[in-house]
């Protein structure tokens, strides 16, 4: 199945996509959030979808797509995960996975607008592969990662590199500024994906193409990601793992490129559909 979520920002409807067209799911009587996942509700979705076979109301054009789950817990970033990517930064590919988190107060949908933060001159983008977590996960082995999976969903990780890399202390300062994590435009569960180790994604900036990478040069698998993550603490229902991104970031051009206000973001995933952010300036209607 693919999910998604439609309407203003925090009074989002769940719906489907089939066949390319969205349809509305509300009469499910469930949001996609923790609850949702935990209780066997891609399963429930899955009979109800079914069930309402030619009778589910259409999209009307123009809808707005929220992220494709409702308010995560957490949203979990590996850095550095991909060589190239460590390379152009000049970073050492990490012994283990470079961990941070984006806030959730981040978090907005796949066309929604990115907004420049207050006195930020270094904002740059970051195609990902994000995997959400369909059931609690603790010390979980990695031949048994599969199983928490609840599907997959295109990310665009922006960053604010003076933030990250100049202010001192953690990277999170310059990942979860308001905006920063586009998610969308839909969640697909594992057998709409395919092989997650081969998956194209790519992104252009004013239709100039910037990143254009496979899953295939991940240092760190999905599995592992999964096993390793469950060491430090609980994953939820509905927490997103994004895995990190290929080569093409504007800190790697010499000298750097960053986003300005009128810029416009698009970037894809095989088989987990486009995205495309405009970019503005904090304060700019």
């Amino acid at each position: 199945m693919k999910l998604i979520r439609y309407g203003q920002p925090g009074h989002e409807k769940p719906g489907i996509l089939l066949h390319n067209q969205p349809y509305d799911v509300s009469a499910f009587g469930e949001d996609y959030n923790e609850a949702f996942f935990a209780n066997g509700g891609l399963q429930r979705l899955a009979e109800f979808v079914q069930s309402h076979e030619g009778r589910l109301t259409p999209l009307a054009d123009g809808e707005r797509l929220g992220p494709p789950v409702a308010r995560p817990s957490k949203i979990l970033c590996i850095g550095l995960n991909y060589a190239d990517h460590a390379k152009e930064t000049g970073a050492t590919p990490p012994p283990e996975p470079v961990l941070f988190m984006k806030s959730t107060t981040s978090y907005i949908g796949p066309h929604d607008d990115i907004i420049i933060p207050k006195n930020s001159v270094k904002t740059d983008w970051e195609v990902e592969l994000a995997v959400v977590i369909g059931k609690r996960a603790s010390y979980v082995e990695e031949a048994d990662a599969a199983d928490y999976i609840a599907g997959y969903a295109l990310h665009n990780d922006l960053s604010e590199r003076e933030f990250q890399l100049e202010r001192s202390g953690t990277w999170d300062k310059g990942k979860g500024c308001d905006t920063f994590a586009p998610v969308g435009p839909f969640l697909a569960t594992p057998d709409e994906v395919g092989d997650v180790d081969n998956l194209r994604l790519w992104l252009s900036v004013n239709g100039k193409m910037m990143q254009d990478g496979t899953t295939a040069n991940l240092i760190f698998k999905i599995p592992f990601l999964i096993s390793y993550l469950s060491q430090f603490m609980t994953l939820l229902p509905g927490d997103i793992i994004s895995t990190g991104t290929p080569a093409g970031v504007g800190l790697g051009f010499n000298p750097p490129v960053y986003l300005k206000p009128g810029d416009v973001v698009e970037l894809g995933i095989d088989g987990l559909g486009t995205a495309r952010q405009q970019v503005k300036a904090y304060g700019q209607n």
